[in-house]
């Protein structure tokens, strides 16, 4: 049965056009006439029954349907430009796996180990994209994803496969400027646990993300904090880290995206509570047959356990 899918070149052609909202500028990115991009599109429209375009005193917009096909044609182009630029490239030797992943985790774990990685495996070429917001793959085109969250959400992600990597840790550090402020006589010793008190004068940095972390952690600690919730607030732990080393206050962050900082003192572990919120590190991806290349990826990525 013939499959009901449009010429590549007409797609083409709509995409552009989308992109531009012009014939004109559409022909001279794909070097062909307007005249052929406008037949390009006449079929296309055609093919599908829609209008996908209305004309305007300025051009051309896209009609609701045509934005919504747009967006739909636009990623899968993209995989298929990827795709053929990988055969290409590695002559079926490896290939590019397309990675989507929070802004932290990527520049402060991933991207330091990825020369370990293309050591082990040089077949392999990881395209990042980061994202502040939950992966849904059927919106953007990721073969697989790195999530931070709990088994009862991967439970209630449906056809997600998923391979837990590392608990989540988080530590209260806070960096040695401030501390000798407001201690002036406290011995920065390696294994520095603060009293209650000291706690309890230390001004907080809040994420904006999880707004209960700091609740949690007194609560742990057994100690009624009269504000838990004031502070300043950042939306990324990489910026949440930054604002500790500048001795704004102590945070809560994962230990694993400050591995740097610790090792270079420039933050410092004040409590040996650690907070555990029953959250993983997880790659997921929507295909149950697993790729070579996500199979070596996550194997690597287990390594570091």
């Amino acid at each position: 049965m013939r499959r009901q899918i449009p010429s590549l070149q007409s797609l083409l052609c709509f995409e552009s056009v989308a992109k531009h909202l012009s014939y004109t500028y559409a022909a001279q990115e794909l070097f062909i006439t307007q005249s052929a991009v406008s037949r390009q599109i006449q079929q296309l429209e055609a093919f599908l029954s829609v209008k996908l375009f209305t004309r305007t005193r300025y051009g051309v917009e896209l009609t609701q349907v045509g934005k919504q096909y747009a967006q739909s044609i636009r990623s899968l182009l993209q995989g298929l430009e990827v795709s053929t630029s990988d055969v290409i490239n590695h002559k079926g030797q490896g290939g590019t796996l397309r990675l989507g992943v929070v802004p932290s985790f990527a520049t402060r774990w991933l991207l330091p180990k990825l020369p370990a990685l293309y050591a082990i495996h040089p077949e392999i070429t990881i395209r990042l994209e980061t994202n502040t917001k939950p992966f849904l793959f059927n919106e953007k085109k990721f073969d697989a994803a790195i999530f931070a969250g709990t088994q009862q959400q991967i439970n209630h992600w449906p056809g997600i496969v998923a391979h837990e990597l590392m608990q989540e840790e988080l530590v209260a550090v806070s960096a040695p400027s401030l501390l000798t402020r407001l201690f002036p006589s406290i011995n920065l010793a390696s294994n520095l646990i603060l009293t209650n008190d000291q706690l309890l004068s230390i001004p907080l940095l809040q994420q904006t993300t999880r707004p209960d972390i700091w609740q949690e952690w007194f609560d742990r600690h057994q100690i009624s904090h009269p504000r838990p919730y004031d502070g300043q607030s950042q939306e990324l732990f990489s910026m949440l880290a930054e604002t500790a080393v500048l001795g704004m206050g102590m945070a809560l962050i994962p230990k694993l995206l400050i591995e740097n900082e610790l090792m270079s003192k420039t933050l410092i572990i004040v409590s040996d509570i650690q907070l555990k919120q029953s959250r993983s590190y997880y790659v997921i991806h929507d295909n149950p047959a697993s790729s070579p290349l996500i199979n070596k990826f996550v194997t690597w990525l287990k390594s570091y356990d």
